[in-house]
């Protein structure tokens, strides 16, 4: 079957979730979700067992990859004789900080793990904690909750760990150039292969942007405009969104500013609670705040953008370096500190807000308006460097080529 892999027809089955209590209908994902419903939607995948061994019999194929929710997919595939590779959506830095048997020294149970615990690297770990200066807000519930049962479900950390120890290998989608310590770390600590699938580098949006954005966009010199969003799962609270807001006022430049809230909260409200007195009436006409989704890709690729202030989020990175853009590096939860300290300390790429201290643990106006004076002003020693590499087809095709050679191996053996 992999032989013929790259002339395959490519087909989306789709599979539905069994209902449970609480969990509204149709959720299938965090962004459908509010509050409990995370641990609701791991009872439904859990319940999707039976559908996906008929699936699975059905098929035969010769691999399957699976992510943490479902780490009982491994004992459905033994017996199909069909090979199971764990594929982490995580950085390899974080993965490796979080998840590897060394962060259970002594053999305590991983509800013993406590924040102040969890603030240690695990023995081993190829670099200092990042978390040592994360804010008190990661310090506590966040922090532990991989490591926390719910509903007499086994935790996050105990099914990533189950899914691994079934698993003949691991996946990963990043390159040794990049990560190649926490690579091999993570390979030690499991005993297992580490497959690299290469950072996912977008290919270019198609279509043409809206002309809504467009107008506005184009009225401003190149390079000129501000863009910060944060993806659909991370939220600010509301003073820290009003710090962000009056920040990029005091920047003096053009900005587009998305900002998303939980589900189910009243986006308007919120956005009106944290636009600061005045502020619409001093940046009229250089700034906009929307809700909800954007063409993010279009955007950032506009001539006008310059900056892309965003979460850190792995692949919101890696679109802003291969649209050209300056980058400010804003963490707020906690694989999110790995990759900017991955990104920003260790290839230099981007600016990393320096957090000043605050009672409240956020960052103030003052920080963001620095971290984009320096972006604009030099951004990272590695932005270039690295927007090459991601953007080189050579590099990506061989990314291709050794993954399929590696997959070959793990089936065969």
């Amino acid at each position: 079957m992999l032989e013929s892999a790259a002339g395959a027809v490519r087909r989306v089955l789709p599979q539905s979730l069994p209902q449970v209590p609480g969990l509204p209908a149709g959720a299938a994902i965090i962004a459908d979700i509010s509050g409990d419903g995370a641990e609701l939607l791991k009872l439904a995948l859990d319940g999707a067992r039976p559908e996906v061994r008929a699936l699975l019999a059905e098929l035969r194929p010769n691999v399957v990859l699976l992510e943490f929710a479902t780490s009982w997919v491994c004992d459905v595939a033994a017996p199909l004789g069909a090979k199971v590779l764990y594929f982490s959506v995580f950085s390899a830095v974080s993965f490796a900080y979080f998840t590897v048997p060394a962060r259970l020294a002594g053999g305590q149970p991983p509800s013993a793990l406590t924040a102040r615990n969890l603030m240690v690297a695990p023995a081993g770990y190829p670099a200092a904690s990042p978390l040592t200066s994360a804010p008190p807000q990661l310090q506590g519930p966040a922090l532990v909750y991989p490591y926390t049962s719910f509903h007499g479900m086994p935790c996050v950390y105990d099914r990533v760990v189950a899914s691994v120890e079934g698993s003949a290998g691991i996946v990963l989608k990043t390159c040794r150039e990049m990560e190649g310590p926490y690579i091999d770390y993570i390979s030690s600590q499991f005993g297992k292969p580490v497959l690299l699938a290469g950072p996912v580098v977008p290919e270019p949006p198609q279509g043409e942007l809206e002309e809504r954005w467009a107008s506005w966009l184009s009225s401003f010199p190149d390079g000129a405009v501000v863009f910060a969003s944060f993806g659909s799962e991370t939220f600010l609270p509301t003073a820290a969104a009003t710090e962000l807001l009056l920040g990029l006022e005091a920047t003096g430049r053009p900005f587009l500013v998305v900002l998303n809230f939980p589900k189910g909260a009243d986006a308007a409200a919120e956005l009106e609670a944290c636009t600061p007195p005045g502020f619409e009436g001093r940046v009229r006409g250089r700034g906009l705040v929307r809700t909800g989704w954007v063409p993010q890709q279009h955007i950032l690729r506009h001539r006008s953008v310059g900056c892309f202030v965003n979460h850190a989020g792995f692949s919101s990175v890696v679109e802003g370096l291969v649209a050209g853009c300056r980058l400010v590096l804003l963490p707020m939860k906690g694989d999110q500190y790995f990759n900017t300290a991955l990104f920003a300390r260790e290839l230099g790429v981007g600016v990393e807000v320096e957090v000043a201290q605050r009672d409240d643990g956020w960052f103030g106006r003052g920080d963001v308006a620095d971290a984009v004076a320096a972006a604009v002003a030099t951004g990272g020693d590695g932005d270039a460097n690295w927007r090459d590499f991601f953007t080189n087809e050579a590099v990506q095709n061989k990314f291709q080529v050794d993954f399929i050679r590696e997959l070959k191996k793990v089936v065969r053996a």
